[in-house]
């Protein structure tokens, strides 16, 4: 597993030195949310960060041209494609950055690690496992010609989850017995909202299991330091017809005659068991009324506990269960000193980060990945570590399993 980021990284120096150092030139496919995000990545992390390699944002590409061309202007890319096999057809690209739904991430990385180019490709890796054993064989060649795969997950780029982490890699907890996670939304309540491409099988390949738990699963593999070893699964389909989608979007839309299926699932939950016997609670949905963005994770070992909200992402609660009983308890520590993983290069203690940040430190770790020659992490074995996680709580829910094992 990944070691937490230790150094403490000046900021950029003053001045505008990145000039000098060799270009690192992406191409991005996708433009809307995922791609708003990246593009904050590359555009902000050889500002922050003493970066070795200079990004450039050389070419965005979407098969709309004048949406391509708005989001270009907006997020500072300096050319625009509608083909992504003429992207990465450029040799001014070094790396492709795939920001599309999952069924065209095979296709684009498998296409852009034969050419040559390195690939950050967004989570989940792939909608199926054949999918993601094809795309993490390619990377491994790849590997061996200096070219280096990432998945994108960036919760694990906030600094409290790295410093939790870094917390259990030096034993503060001791030996892991239980982990729980949740992630909640609320954004499908309404049965009104249309039949967008996130809840369609060929599209998403799944719905909040790979939308929301691919996260939740990286995450607790991360933060454990070990994998899952197998799962006991039940999902649902609350609302099974939605309305076609129009022009526009979500309640806003105009919306087309008619109704369509949804083939996702709306709502995963299961339980699972690591390699060490730790065991495991994960809830992922779309459907919890109140909430937006609410994913919460716990790990409690025979030493302590650590606790984070990503509502709450600045900070971190530790309790060390080797205090005294009478002053034992969950503390707060704020994640914003300058020896917390990231923060070196940002603001004085107590000015917290957000969401955005998460993408800058992935860009950070990816170039230095890169500029190293190593292996970055997560890699697309990890994102197909996942993937098989994901297809085993699939076949626990539809068999309605006590236990499904978790292929290797």
């Amino acid at each position: 597993m990944e070691e937490p980021q230790r150094s403490t990284e000046p900021a950029a120096p003053a001045g505008d030195p990145a000039e000098d150092k060799p270009p690192l030139r992406v191409g991005m496919v996708g433009y809307a949310f995922m791609g708003a995000a990246h593009s904050q990545g590359w555009r902000t992390a050889g500002r922050v960060f003493g970066l070795p390699l200079r990004p450039v944002q050389a070419v965005i590409c979407g098969r709309d041209e004048a949406a391509a061309r708005a989001a270009a202007g907006r997020h500072g890319w300096a050319a625009v494609e509608t083909d992504w096999r003429a992207l990465i057809a450029r040799d001014d690209i070094d790396l492709v950055d795939i920001c599309t739904p999952g069924d065209s991430h095979a296709e684009i990385a498998l296409a852009a690690l034969a050419a040559g180019k390195h690939v950050l490709c967004e989570k989940p890796l792939a909608n199926t496992v054949a999918e993601a054993e094809t795309m993490t064989a390619a990377a491994e060649e790849a590997q061996a010609r200096g070219r280096v795969a990432m998945v994108g997950f960036n919760y694990r780029r906030v600094p409290a989850t790295a410093l939790a982490r870094r917390l259990v890699a030096d034993g503060r907890i001791g030996t892991l017995r239980h982990v729980r996670v949740t992630y909640l939304q609320d954004w499908l309540v309404d049965p009104r909202f249309p039949l967008t491409w996130r809840l369609r099988r060929e599209r998403a390949g799944s719905g909040s299991l790979g939308d929301l738990g691919a996260h939740i699963v990286d995450l607790a593999q991360y933060l454990a330091g070990e994998r899952l070893a197998g799962v006991s699964a039940l999902t649902e389909t609350f609302v099974r017809e939605r309305p076609l989608p129009g022009a526009g979007s979500g309640l806003t839309a105009t919306p087309a005659a008619g109704t369509g299926k949804v083939t996702v699932d709306d709502a995963a939950l299961f339980t699972g068991r690591f390699t060490s016997g730790a065991l495991a609670s994960f809830e992922a949905t779309r459907y919890a009324t109140g909430r937006k963005n609410a994913l919460c994770v716990e790990l409690n070992g025979e030493r302590g506990s650590l606790s984070f909200d990503l509502e709450r992402l600045n900070e971190l609660w530790f309790h060390d269960a080797t205090e005294p009983g009478a002053v034992a308890g969950f503390r707060r520590i704020l994640v914003t000193e300058p020896e917390h993983p990231y923060l070196a290069a940002w603001w004085p203690p107590g000015h917290g980060l957000g969401y955005e940040h998460t993408f800058v430190h992935q860009v950070r770790d990816l170039v230095h990945a890169i500029a190293e020659g190593r292996r970055p992490e997560p890699s697309f074995a990890d994102g197909l570590q996942v993937q098989r996680v994901l297809a085993a709580v699939e076949e626990s829910a539809e068999k309605n399993s006590v236990y499904t094992s978790v292929a290797d």
